[in-house]
């Protein structure tokens, strides 16, 4: 399942240099709010152009779940210049590709072209910024392109509701729109008017909610002033977006579960824990916890579990932190007849390890030795560096954590594990999931 599973004057340079593994940048803010963030690598001719919107499934109101990721398909429609249908046909046509994804968090759309087509891509996001068409036709077709993706990677596919959460959030957040999906409600969309589309688009798709990036062989001096002609002149359709924490009562009470899956043969045992948000240091330290686990053949589940025991298929352990709340996700398919309590029990033996016993310095160094090494790797493509630094900035409000964001991990102590183990993996605090095929009894 794992696997399955350009105008300077209204704002500041910050640019940022040092050794070769440090990714430079600039970033500056337009007058109308638009935040640009800028990397220039010339070993290559090619440049990723994308804006990230600070809009995701959270954002949407009761009743009309769903209209964030609908946007990632319905801004692909056409605009007031560019033909209904042909986004993806130019792009191509000039030896680039393009792709969305939606969040509960955020929205990221992006084109990586051949650098001397720049210009084509800053005209084309700025086109969707400010010339979006937004009509029955385009509702109605993205509408059916929703449902049939819902079909694809939810209804029909194998442990889907584990790997988009709609079988696991709903439990653990009653308050937070988190608990509701990505992809959303159908019955939602088909409800939704027109008149609504055209109102979420004009308050969440405006320059004050945005990141422009650009990454990749450009002139910095030339791209400033491509940046200031095409989105300087876009104003903004709403006040720039507030929003306030919807607090969610601690889980004091392990809440138990059975969710049916007609495309499985293979139960699994799922345990759910809520955890902080994404810019909380432990939230990195769950990053070491989830290495220990599951982190390869060596790490303690797999080597328990699948290789010495051989009562598991496979095993899991991550978290998925994001900008409110977090979520810890464990987990284990059985191998042959073994029981769903079995695995259980064995995935709690690891976890009460980790909370009365330090780790190994050994064990502790290889986590260390693994998370620096990613680190290295993490921006090997413009295409990825462009990403981060909207990520970065968006959600996390600091763009370097591209270059500083290993100083967290150097700085996670074996008595950090323990401790982080002690505070939000116990029994009482979780979601304790059977997934189960639809014919179970």
């Amino acid at each position: 399942m794992k696997n399955i599973l350009h105008t300077l004057a209204c704002g500041l340079f910050i640019s940022l240099s040092g050794n070769s593994q440090e990714v430079e940048f600039t970033e500056y803010d337009l007058k109308n709010d638009l935040h640009v963030i800028l990397h220039q690598d010339n070993s290559a001719p090619v440049v990723t152009v994308g804006v990230m919107y600070h809009v995701g499934a959270k954002d949407e109101d009761p009743g009309r779940t769903g209209f964030a990721h609908f946007f990632e398909h319905l801004l692909f429609e056409g605009t007031k210049n560019i033909e209904r249908g042909k986004w993806f046909d130019i792009v191509s046509a000039n030896g680039g590709r393009n792709n969305a994804n939606t969040t509960q968090d955020r929205t990221y759309y992006y084109e990586t072209l051949p650098s001397n087509n720049l210009e084509l891509a800053l005209w084309m996001e700025s086109e969707r910024m400010l010339h979006p068409v937004i009509n029955k036709i385009g509702v109605d077709t993205q509408n059916e392109v929703v449902k049939e993706e819902k079909r694809q990677r939810i209804d029909n596919a194998p442990y889907g509701k584990i790997i988009y959460r709609t079988g696991i959030n709903k439990y653990i957040f009653e308050k937070h729109p988190y608990g509701q999906s990505v992809i959303g409600s159908m019955e939602d969309l088909d409800a939704a008017k027109l008149e609504e589309f055209k109102a979420f688009n004009q308050k969440f798709y405006n320059p004050n909610n945005a990141t422009l990036v650009i990454a990749g062989d450009i002139n910095l001096e030339k791209t400033i002033n491509l940046i200031s002609d095409y989105f300087g002149p876009i104003a903004n359709n709403g006040e720039k977006i507030k929003r306030s924490l919807v607090f969610e009562a601690p889980i004091t009470q392990e809440i138990k579960a059975v969710e049916k899956d007609a495309n499985i043969q293979v139960p699994a045992k799922i345990l759910v824990y809520r955890t902080p948000k994404q810019t909380d240091k432990d939230a990195y330290v769950l990053d070491y916890i989830s290495s220990i686990l599951t982190g390869g053949n060596s790490s303690r589940m797999y080597k328990n579990m699948v290789e010495d025991k051989k009562i598991a298929l496979q095993v899991l352990a991550f978290t998925d932190a994001q900008e409110d709340y977090g979520t810890y996700i464990m987990g284990a398919l059985p191998l042959g007849e073994v029981g769903l309590d079995k695995l259980q029990e064995e995935m709690d033996t690891e976890i009460t390890k980790l909370q009365n016993e330090l780790i190994s310095e050994k064990e502790f160094q290889k986590l260390n030795n693994q998370f620096e090494n990613d680190f290295v790797n993490a921006n090997s493509s413009i295409q990825g560096i462009a990403n981060s630094l909207a990520r970065y900035h968006t959600l996390y409000g600091d763009t370097n954590l591209i270059n500083k964001e290993i100083e967290i991990y150097r700085s996670i102590t074996r008595e950090d594990i323990q401790r982080v183990a002690k505070a939000y993996l116990n029994k009482n605090q979780r979601l304790n999931l059977d997934y189960l095929p639809e014919s179970s009894n």
